[in-house]
């Protein structure tokens, strides 16, 4: 091995001589300074910099170069790197050990780990020596190094706090690693690096918000109170950046509203971008394809949808793995829409892919649509981590929802303090907007459900279970105008059944809905009558928004029927009759207006209390996380019990019957190197089934991998047409059934 400056390589490249390998050197200080600039929004340069010029400090060992000219033996390279930090640059230095350590198998535990080796075991491992050269050609910083300098500190959650910041340095050596190297094996192959077009900036945005927004309709009392309640959201857009509330009953226009606020707010603090996070996967192509259509001609380049449904499995083979780039999106685009799931768990994540595009989260907006649907089981973390944002990251966070959760303190433990209210005047807002009129009709059974629906020509009738809906529809199928919709049926497939069902409103024909509660996430359609089985208050007021949405009837001639469910079959699970029973007494306190803010404050204060504040954080990841300290950091820990949903679903992609969009993506994922795109088309044409269903389909062939030599099984399609129904969607129970002998495509 040559001493030579320049004799020590990062990569190599087979069949070719050393002359146009990586430089060791060249790679390093490349990234250093990369992962710099990513942390300058969040004044972490110093930090990301030393993690950048240590993570591949290791590859100056003999034995990693001779394993560049072809040895077989694996060679720990990340450690020595996470060593040196710890020794030179003391507590932060350990710090960012982890992201060091990780910058390819993620992030590990401190201490006690399952799958990764723990940090403080590796960094008492054998490693390879070290050739001296290496401090020749590599300047460390001095130190010492130290949090950002306007870093400040929480008084209950520091080592969260410290545990958030290592991640967000994490992201920003994984993103800056990621593509020097990618930068460097295209350059020296003559390939050219996929680059999205210049995003639009948020400046021309707004030009095309506005030109988008002159044009909303003003000729009803709610399209009045719409603009309205804009044009005071908007004028609150100089305030300092920080926490934020929108609190605007369902139907009042908060995605716009939202949206241009966040436009304003961006321009007047030089903030980055603004990221959109729903709840639900099935809204997210929703608004996305509103925004596209307000910013007109740029729509489509400053919009970025990340909400794959396709898993990232840490199982399947390397080679899925580097073809599988959806779930590695860095978020660098003007609006990122995205869900939940995906938002949250990558703030609690430790692996590189899921972690990357962190570092663009800071100073950003980042509006939270349907705050109220934080699973209680990890809500005190999620409380925490949006904190840690607007504290530190310098993020703007909006909290967009009709039924605002009592996050605040002192009544939510360690809750959000300074959150300021965009609306004028929720409770004036609640007054005037209010078009129905919700009542309790007691306990109904299936006969008398299914009566209701025949004698009403237009009714929406919403159910807690996918099988109550369907015996429901089965018992009206024959009634004219008679729907069904359930989560079994892919997006595309409910977009068509929606279109019918406006459309027979629209008409005054009759129109009898059955579904269960995926209606009430975000989907525009306004029945004269909705029932809707018992639920938590804030699932009732989503019920609401589905009647009488345009406020073209008088509320007393608009009904929200709440009913108790008379069959055990159809018995809600333990959660969700917690949140029904907690409606059921706010219900009995406000008869008259069970929809005021002061009930809902009631009803969200009552249902923690009766969680308890240990439940609101079930599996004690912010106890674990102070109490390990800083050497034991449960990184992994974390990422494997921070869970938004807790049981595992899998896509399945239904190739529906004549339909050429979803024909010709399977096509393309044959000869497709890479499967971003394709994926974002077949996103549409999938439905989510738990682990256990999944298994069964693949036992019986009745999905089958398409192109599993590039992508294993990443994208499992359904291959027996009989299995998916035009009224009902997929179903999975007769194993003998779901035989099939032949591919659709």
């Amino acid at each position: 091995m040559t001493e030579r400056q320049g004799g020590f390589y990062a990569h190599s490249l087979a069949d070719s001589d050393a002359s146009c390998w990586h430089g060791l050197a060249d790679h390093l200080y490349n990234t250093a300074r990369r992962a710099a600039d990513y942390a300058a929004p969040f004044s972490g340069q110093e930090l990301a910099y030393a993690a950048g010029l240590l993570h591949d400090i290791g590859k100056y060992s003999a034995e990693f170069q001779s394993r560049l000219r072809g040895a077989v033996a694996k060679v720990d390279h990340s450690t020595w790197g996470a060593r040196i930090a710890c020794e030179r640059y003391g507590p932060v230095g350990h710090l960012l050990a982890y992201g060091i350590a990780g910058h390819h198998a993620g992030l590990a535990n401190g201490r006690q780990t399952e799958v990764r080796t723990a940090l403080a075991e590796r960094l008492n491992r054998e490693l390879p020596e070290l050739h001296p050269e290496w401090r020749r050609e590599i300047k460390l910083p001095k130190g010492p190094l130290t949090p950002p300098a306007d870093f400040r500190p929480h008084t209950k959650r520091g080592q969260f706090q410290l545990a958030f910041l290592a991640r967000m340095v994490f992201s920003c050596l994984v993103d800056a690693d990621f593509i020097d190297t990618e930068s460097y094996f295209a350059e020296v192959l003559s390939r050219k690096l996929p680059r999205n077009l210049p995003s639009p900036n948020l400046t021309d945005l707004r030009v095309r918000l506005d030109t988008f927004l002159k044009q909303l309709p003003a000729d009803t009392a709610v399209n009045r109170e719409r603009g309205e309640i804009l044009r005071v959201v908007r004028g609150k857009a100089s305030k300092m950046p920080g926490l934020f509330s929108l609190t605007v009953p369902t139907g009042g226009g908060k995605t716009l509203a939202s949206l241009a606020f966040a436009l304003d707010h961006a321009l007047a603090h030089d903030l980055r971008r603004i990221i959109y996070v729903i709840p639900f996967t099935s809204v997210v192509e929703q608004n996305a394809a509103v925004f596209r259509r307000a910013f007109g001609d740029l729509g489509d380049h400053a919009v970025l949808e990340h909400h794959s449904a396709f898993f990232d499995d840490r199982m399947k083979s390397p080679q899925s793995r580097e073809k599988l780039k959806l779930a590695m999106e860095n978020w660098d685009a003007p609006v990122v829409v995205t869900t939940a799931v995906q938002f949250f768990e990558s703030l609690f994540a430790d692996r590189p892919s899921r972690c990357r595009k962190l570092h663009n989260i800071a100073r950003s907006v980042v509006i939270l649509d349907e705050a109220q649907t934080f699973p209680l089981k990890v809500l005190r973390p999620s409380v925490a981590v949006i904190e840690e944002l607007a504290r530190n990251y310098g993020n703007s966070i909006v909290l967009c929802t009709a039924t605002q959760p009592a996050l605040e303190a002192p009544h939510f433990v360690d809750g959000l303090e300074d959150v300021r209210e965009l609306a004028p005047c929720p409770e004036r807002l609640n007054r005037v907007l209010k078009r129905v009129d919700v009542c309790h009709v007691g306990r109904l059974d299936d006969d008398a459900l299914a009566r209701y629906l025949m004698e009403h020509g237009q009714v929406l009738c919403i159910v807690n279970n996918r099988r109550h809906a369907r015996s429901l529809y089965e018992a009206i199928a024959e009634a004219p105008g008679a729907c069904h919709l359930t989560t079994l049926m892919c997006a595309k497939h409910r977009s068509q059944v929606l279109a019918r069902v406006r459309q027979r409103l629209a008409a005054g024909e009759p129109c009898r809905l059955v579904a269960t509660s995926l209606i009430e996430a975000g989907v525009d359609v306004d029945f004269p009558i909705v029932l809707r089985a018992e639920a938590g208050l804030d699932s009732i007021a989503q019920a609401a928004g589905r009647c009488n949405r345009e406020g073209r009837r008088p509320p007393e001639c608009s009904k929200v029927l709440i009913f108790a469910v008379d069959n055990a079959d159809w018995a809600p699970p333990p959660e969700l009759r917690q949140f029904a029973e907690a409606a059921r007494e706010v219900l009995r306190q406000h008869p008259d207006d069970p929809m005021s803010l002061a009930a809902i404050q009631r009803y969200f204060r009552l249902l923690y209390w009766r969680k308890g504040s240990n439940e609101l954080d079930a599996y004690d990841l912010l106890g674990r996380v102070e109490e390990g300290r800083l050497e034991g950091i449960p990184f992994e820990t974390l990422a494997t019990e921070f869970r938004m949903i807790e049981s595992s679903q899998y896509p399945v992609i239904i190739p529906l019957k004549g339909d050429k969009v979803v024909q010709a993506a399977l096509r393309d994922l044959e000869f497709a190197e890479s499967c971003g795109g394709i994926a974002r088309r077949l996103q549409p044409y999938t439905v989510q089934v738990p682990q256990r269903a999944y298994q069964r389909l693949r036992n019986a062939d009745a999905i089958q991998p398409v192109a599993s030599q590039q992508f294993g099984e990443q994208f499992m399609c359904l291959v027996n047409p009989d299995l998916y129904d035009d009224r009902f969607g997929l179903h999975w129970d007769d194993p003998d059934f779901m035989r099939a002998e032949r591919l659709l495509w």
